[in-house]
């Protein structure tokens, strides 16, 4: 049963993103905010379907320290799922991405039009984020939030810890006050793995960091913070998950 629930909404995943992408080309010829309010539907949609056909929920705590306005959001990274679940309680997100996905036909350009932060392949991960430290300061100071993984990609749910600088330099770069959300989607959605656990998702948004910090501190705070928070979610889920057994 887990395997024919994880392949029909692994199905039913790609369908849905084929049919908002579609259904979003109008936007292109509108303002941006237009496109923006599609993602987020469409972010929702993903999310229901995920409960709906493999039974994961979501469970949300903490949303009241997420600040109104601009901010630089640092998130942990074990899946997929945070990619698109993010929309759905970001007013305006510009996810930090490497620029190769702007370059996928459609969905890529919609990348584009949502103005995403790309990172060149070919520079060094603290290089291009220092370099992008402008357009991500203009970016904050016009409300956005700037959504980073300190890691740079995915990782295993309780993997040891793999944060880069990258992180620290945008903090340095636009004085902006930092959000560290904790989960363990990892549990239910595994990197690089098919199957989609039945159960309930965890996301905690943390006390944000003030700006001000020497970024070596930051970084050294930042990581305490998410980790210590992740793992003591990833052991719940892994509990929760024994139960199933």
């Amino acid at each position: 049963m887990l395997t024919f629930r994880s392949a029909l909404y692994n199905l039913a995943f790609y369908v849905n993103l084929l049919v908002w992408l579609i259904i979003a080309i109008p936007t292109f010829f509108l303002p941006r905010r237009f496109f923006m309010r599609m993602a987020r539907r469409w972010g929702h949609s993903c999310v229901f379907l995920l409960k709906l056909i493999a039974g994961t929920d979501v469970h949300w705590s903490g949303l009241e320290k997420l600040p109104k306005g601009g901010c630089l959001v640092a998130a942990k990274h074990q899946s997929t799922w945070e990619t698109f679940a993010l929309f759905t309680i970001l007013d305006d997100p510009m996810f930090v991405l490497k620029r190769e996905l702007m370059l996928i036909p459609l969905f890529g350009w919609f990348l584009v039009k949502g103005a995403m932060l790309p990172v060149r392949r070919g520079q060094t991960g603290r290089d291009a984020l220092v370099s992008l430290g402008q357009s991500a300061k203009e970016a904050i100071a016009a409300g956005r939030q700037l959504v980073i993984f300190p890691e740079g990609t995915r990782r295993p749910a309780g993997a040891p810890p793999d944060y880069k600088s990258g992180v620290a330099h945008l903090y340095a770069a636009t004085g902006a006050l930092c959000v560290p959300i904790a989960l363990n989607s990892g549990v239910y959605w595994s990197r690089r793995a098919l199957k989609r656990r039945p159960g309930t998702i965890k996301v905690e948004i943390l006390d944000p960091i003030a700006p001000g910090m020497r970024p070596k501190a930051f970084l050294a705070e930042l990581r305490t913070r998410i980790e210590e928070a992740s793992m003591r979610l990833f052991d719940e889920g892994r509990r929760e998950i024994a139960r199933q057994a």
